[in-house]
Parts: structure tokens; sequence; C-alpha cells
């Protein structure tokens, strides 16, 4: 899904696996994920995400397979690895008595910081997040939005290459939303490679340069790249005039185009961007008076569905 394959891993897994007891919650997982970029990770709940998030953490030791982080083995050096990594789990976990402010300053001095350079990297973060106003008041007043702005905070406190956030947008309200996915872009634009989770897959769509998918503790592959990639071919076209499936039949013996009539609508399959504004201009050209042309949906979303078996 992406093209950004040139640098060294910042994150990898490869064949992890990881069971508690008789359960085999990651049956075999592989991912890479680079400097700079976004990836998804994507799967229905009870898949083995979570797990592997943990031990991509280095808080879990897997029982075999391999991860590394920037290179390093969290089971050789776990202090250099884990220091490389910045968590977010799904639930914030903190002491509640402990202000916004104090919660972090409390992590950054964890990392060697200074008490005056904590509490300057403390009111940095909530400035970050939007947790300034908040930042003398107890974690416990907290809605959860805004217990994940400040999870993704603590996440942040080392300055980490390495991001790893669980369902961060859960709990937040649309603006927050929105906030999120502008906030991890640019963490990808300033260098850091993120691994995200989330099963909002229409903003991911947004948020992310490449996607993992999880079934039955197994990562997908190649198979779940293809399916995205098909996804993204998929465009809704809306006539209000002419004879828009005579018009597509025609224009199918210049074009790459499936067409499945709707009446006045159609889906099409078009190679790309250049592919659908040329084919807008035959129709136009043989009498269609186009409203729109706009992709599907989500690409992630229909791959998803497409390959989902699991339903938990």
């Amino acid at each position: 899904m992406s093209d950004v394959t040139t640098m060294a891993a910042a994150l990898e897994a490869a064949s992890v696996r990881r069971a508690f007891g008789s359960v085999q919650a990651v049956v075999n997982a592989s991912l890479s994920v680079q400097p700079g970029s976004v990836t998804a990770l994507i799967g229905p709940n009870g898949c083995g995400k979570t797990t592997l998030m943990l031990m991509l953490a280095g808080l879990l030791r897997p029982d075999g397979g391999e991860v590394r982080v920037g290179g390093i083995s969290p089971g050789a050096s776990p202090k250099a690895a884990r220091t490389a990594v910045g968590w977010m789990p799904d639930v914030l976990g903190t002491w509640e008595s402990l202000t916004c402010r104090e919660t972090l300053a409390t992590f950054a001095r964890a990392y060697g910081l200074t008490p005056a350079d904590a509490d300057a990297r403390a009111f940095s973060l909530l400035e970050r997040v939007h947790l300034a106003d908040l930042a003398e008041q107890p974690a416990r007043v907290l809605s959860r939005g805004q217990k994940q702005r400040l999870s993704l905070a603590r996440a942040l406190v080392n300055d980490p290459p390495v991001l790893i956030l669980d369902e961060p947008a859960s709990g937040l309200d649309p603006r927050s939303r929105v906030e999120l996915r502008d906030l991890v872009r640019q963490l990808g634009v300033e260098g850091k490679a993120v691994l995200v989770s989330s099963h909002v897959l229409a903003e991911l769509d947004e948020m992310v340069d490449d996607a993992v998918f999880m079934s039955k503790g197994v990562t997908l592959g190649e198979a779940a790249d293809a399916e995205v990639a098909r996804a993204r071919t998929r465009w809704r076209l809306v006539a209000v005039e002419g004879d828009l499936a005579g018009a597509l039949a025609r224009a199918s013996r210049d074009f790459t185009v499936e067409q499945v009539p709707l009446g006045s609508a159609a889906v099409v399959s078009v190679a790309d961007d250049a592919d659908a504004a040329a084919l807008v201009a035959v129709l136009v050209g043989d009498g269609i008076k186009v409203a729109r042309i706009a992709p599907v949906g989500s690409a992630l979303e229909q791959a998803y569905l497409t390959m989902e078996t699991e339903r938990r």
C-alpha cells in the first residue's frame, strides 16, 4: 500500500507468536514500519492486535519469532528498546490523584530529565494535545477523551522514534478526532514511525501510509495488500442525464472499466486519478452529464469487509 521502502525499518516483527496457556493469541505475525510513516494495524476484536503491540513495545516477551526496534532486540537490550518506543494503551492507567502536569513530569523524570526540564516537557506536551488548561487538574476528573489525549502525551514524553498507539481515538469527540489525525500525520512528517490500531477505518484511511491486517492471530500479508489496492480503484459515478450504462459499455473499449449500473449511477473500476478524469471526458463527449465521481469509500473498510471472517 505504501512506497516507503527505501530505508531500514524502525519497527519490525518476524514470525512472532505468543500463547496464554492453551490460547494462542498470536500465531504468526510479521510487519515492518518505516521511519516517517504511519501504519495501521487492523483486525476484529480478539485477533491478537493488542498482544502483538505489547510484544512490539517490549512489554510482553514473544514465545517465538523476533522483534526489533531500530535494529535492537527488546529481549537482548530491553532498556534501549523500550526507550525508543512510546506506548499508548487503550486505557490510560495512571495515578488518578496526580495532576496532568505531574503525570507527564513523573514519566519525564523516569526517563532522566531534570525537574525543570520535566516540567517544561510536560507543559509543552499538554499544549500539543490541547490539555494545557487542565494542567493542574487531577487525572480522575478527565473525560474519556481527555484521558486519551493525556495518554498520547505520555507516550511522547521521551520523544521516541517509534510510537505504538492502541485505539487512540476511542472516546474522542469529532473535533478531537480530526486533531488526533492531524497530529499523527505530523508525527510521521517529523520522522517518527507510528503503528496505530483502530476500528474507525474511514479515519485510518486518511491517516496512514500503510496497513497490516490480522485475523485469528495471523498477519495477512500480500493478500490484504492486493485487496486494498483493488478497493482503491473502485469509484462511484453519478450522472443526471444520458444513457450512462450504454456510454460506459462503449467507453470500456478504451478504458479498463467494470460497470455496475445503478440507474443514474455506477460503480466503476479505474486505474488511477488520471484514468478517472479521462473516463469522465469520454462520457461527457458522449452526451452524459456527469454530476460527480469519487472513490466509493474507505479502501481499508472495503478491504476489511472483503477479507474478514471473524465476528467477535
